[in-house]
Parts: structure tokens; C-alpha cells; sequence
């Protein structure tokens, strides 16, 4: 039998997603594959915002996101739309309240199922989904559901302790029939994870269940280039060939006016898969160093970030045989739960960087100090 997989056999990509609608802009079903990225800025910083989308724009993005944290991102916002020529989706992040002021300003909203279960913990999670999609169905706005590895409901993670991918799936499921049960089908949902073979996994076991329900691939906090394209690409390989994906994001920590790399690194991807051209391996072994790191967004309080991430790949090239995990993310809301699973992990903030090795916190360290102590701590783990 010819392998399915061969440079010389070109892939169809056939899918079974129902079709859905951002704006003026169809997703699913048989359309093509879009192409979207995030700007990396504040959005209260209205002008780098506003370059952030410029070069998203230039660089060919079909849909681009913004994070919204406070009424004063969702005020830039108003002015950063009407300019926008390319459909912009929010992402909430866990200020789901704030999707009664955004519907009707944009075209896509993602909310994340596990910072829905800690806000208003007297409310059911059924009745807050209920809540969005009351505020956001009158303007014909779509919804996204994204899990993430590092914020996946509590619920399930008690319910299946030794599954993390049950417990991701899972929440997105019990996500997906509460909106089919209030009437809303203009959703679609994103599996995510630092891992390309958790990433292919999830994703495979959602639409085997599910195979109509559109589906976001990317691989979160896939890092730096080269690294991060690699990650990327073996997901996308093993998703987008078997007809499973039809948005995606390329996630990489590069400074803020090459954020248009996301979008071209994406669409050689997809052009390669179309054609036959597969280039990475069918599961991607960690097997030496593992250097995961957020690609920035708003949240991102300094922009040293971008800096310290290629200097502590530079720094650790040391200890490039030995399986070790060093997470190093741009900020506060995400950085904790980001980094649970690595050997290292740091997370920023305005003036400093937090360290911690597994599960024990180490201090806060300023950004001059932040690499020496990281340094002992990688020797500790090796030797």
C-alpha cells in the first residue's frame, strides 16, 4: 500500500467541518484553511496595536486577534476597528463579562472554559455560557472555544487526574453541547498544548467525536525559530493531512515587527501539506533541551521578554543533550499555570521575572539577575 504520506502524492485535505461565519469570511467545510495571528502589544497602546495589525495585514492574515482585558481595551478597540481591514476577533481571556461591549465590535470572541469556572463560582458554567452566547447570537457574532493545557476546568482535571488529554477533550465536548443545546451553532472550538504530540492527539480524539464541529490548530508557547516551526509543523503534518483543522496559528516568540513570520511560516506549511511535501517525523521526541515560550500579546508588560527568551536559549545551549524543560512566559495570567509542567519555569512581569523549579517557587529576580541564577539552577538539574 502507498504510504498516504508520500512527497510524491498530493494531499486533498478533505474535511468534515460544518461551514460557519466570521463576518463576512467563511470557515469550515470546504473552504480554505485560514490564517490568523495575534497582535502582541497592549491593545490600550492604540498605536502599536495599530502597527501590530499593519504588519499582520501586509503579511496576508485572514483573521486577527487581540487580547481585552479592561473597558479602556475595549475603548482602543473602537477606534482599532474601524481602520482594520481584516476581520478581528477578541479574546477574552477572564474577563467574559466584557463580551456584552465586544459583540458588537467584532466578529469572533474566544472564551476559555477554565477561566469561566473561576469567576462567579455560584453561577453554573451552563448559565454563563448562556450569558455570552445571549449577548453575542444578536450581532452575529462567532464564538470560539479554546482550551488550553495550562488552564483546563478543574472539573475535569479531578475528574480524570491521570488523562490530562480525557480532561481536555472532555471539557471541550461538555462545552460544545451546551451551545448546541441553547440553539448556537456558529462556534467552533481550539485544543491546545506546548506539546506537538499532545496537540495531534487531542485534536484526533475531538474529531473523532465531534468530526463536524470546525477546529483552530496550533501548537501554544511553540517558542523560538527554528524550534517552534518545527513543533508547529509536525502538528500540522499529522492534522491537516488526515482533513482535521481549518484555522490555524503559528505561535512564535519573535520580536514584535517580525509578527508577520507567524503568518508566512503558516501558509508554507499548508502549501507543503497540499502538495505532497511533508519535511518532520510523525512524533517529535524531546530528547535534549526543551525551551517552550509564549509568542506575547497584550498582556506582555515588557518587551524584554522576547530578549530574555533568546538569551536563555543562548545561555542553556550547555545542556542541549539532557532532557530538561525550561517555560519561560511573557506574563502574569498565564505564566503559573503555563509552566507546570516544565523542569524551569519563569514568567514576567514590568520589572522582573519569577522563577520556580517544578512546583517550588525560587523568588523574583530582576531582569540582569534572572540569567545567572537560571543558569545554577540548570546545573543543579543535571549534574
Amino acid at each position: 500500500m502507498a504510504n498516504p504520506l508520500s512527497p510524491t502524492k498530493k494531499t486533498s485535505m478533505q474535511r468534515q467541518s460544518r461551514e460557519i461565519k466570521i463576518g463576512s469570511v467563511k470557515l469550515g467545510g470546504q473552504n480554505p484553511i485560514l490564517v490568523q495571528s495575534m497582535a502582541a502589544t497592549r491593545t490600550q497602546d492604540i498605536e502599536g496595536t495599530r502597527r501590530q495589525i499593519a504588519i499582520l495585514e501586509k503579511a496576508g492574515a485572514d483573521l486577527i486577534r487581540i487580547a481585552i482585558d479592561s473597558q479602556k481595551d475595549v475603548e482602543a478597540l473602537k477606534i482599532l476597528r474601524e481602520e482594520a481591514k481584516t476581520p478581528l476577533v477578541v479574546d477574552l481571556q477572564e474577563s467574559y463579562r466584557l463580551a456584552e461591549f465586544l459583540a458588537p465590535l467584532v466578529q469572533k470572541i474566544r472564551y476559555n472554559p477554565g477561566h469561566l469556572h473561576h469567576h462567579e463560582k455560584g453561577k453554573s458554567k451552563q448559565d454563563k455560557v448562556a450569558w455570552i452566547v445571549e449577548k453575542v447570537a444578536p450581532h452575529n457574532c462567532a464564538l470560539r472555544v479554546g482550551v488550553n493545557c495550562g488552564s483546563v476546568d478543574p472539573e475535569w482535571l479531578e475528574r480524570y487526574p491521570k488523562d490530562h488529554e480525557k480532561a481536555i477533550v472532555s471539557s471541550a465536548i461538555e462545552n460544545c453541547e451546551i451551545l448546541d443545546k441553547l440553539g448556537f451553532k456558529n462556534y467552533l472550538v481550539s485544543l491546545k498544548d506546548s506539546d506537538p504530540n499532545r496537540v495531534v492527539a487531542v485534536n484526533k480524539r475531538f474529531h473523532l467525536l465531534c468530526p463536524s464541529v470546525p477546529l483552530h490548530l496550533g501548537v501554544t508557547e511553540a517558542g523560538l525559530p527554528p524550534e517552534g516551526v518545527i513543533k508547529t509543523r509536525v502538528a500540522f503534518e499529522q492534522l491537516l493531512s488526515q482533513g482535521i483543522g481549518d484555522t490555524v496559528r503559528v505561535s512564535l516568540t519573535v520580536p514584535f515587527e517580525e509578527k508577520g513570520q507567524e503568518i508566512y511560516v503558516a501558509r508554507g506549511i499548508i502549501e507543503d501539506i497540499q502538495n505532497g511535501r511533508f519535511r518532520s517525523v510523525s512524533y517529535y521526541e524531546n530528547a535534549g533541551l526543551n525551551i517552550i515560550s509564549c509568542p506575547s500579546c497584550s498582556r506582555v508588560e515588557n518587551e524584554k521578554f522576547v530578549e530574555l527568551a533568546q538569551k536563555v536559549k543562548d545561555m542553556a545551549v550547555f545542556a542541549k543533550s539532557h532532557k530538561l524543560t525550561i517555560a519561560i512566559m511573557g506574563c502574569r495570567v498565564n505564566g503559573p499555570g503555563e509552566t507546570d509542567d516544565a523542569d524551569l519555569g519563569l514568567w514576567c512581569s514590568p520589572t522582573f521575572v519569577n522563577l520556580k523549579r517544578k512546583d517550588e517557587f525560587l523568588g523574583r529576580f530582576s531582569y540582569e539577575d534572572i540569567l545567572p541564577r537560571l543558569k545554577t539552577e540548570i546545573k543543579r538539574l543535571i549534574t
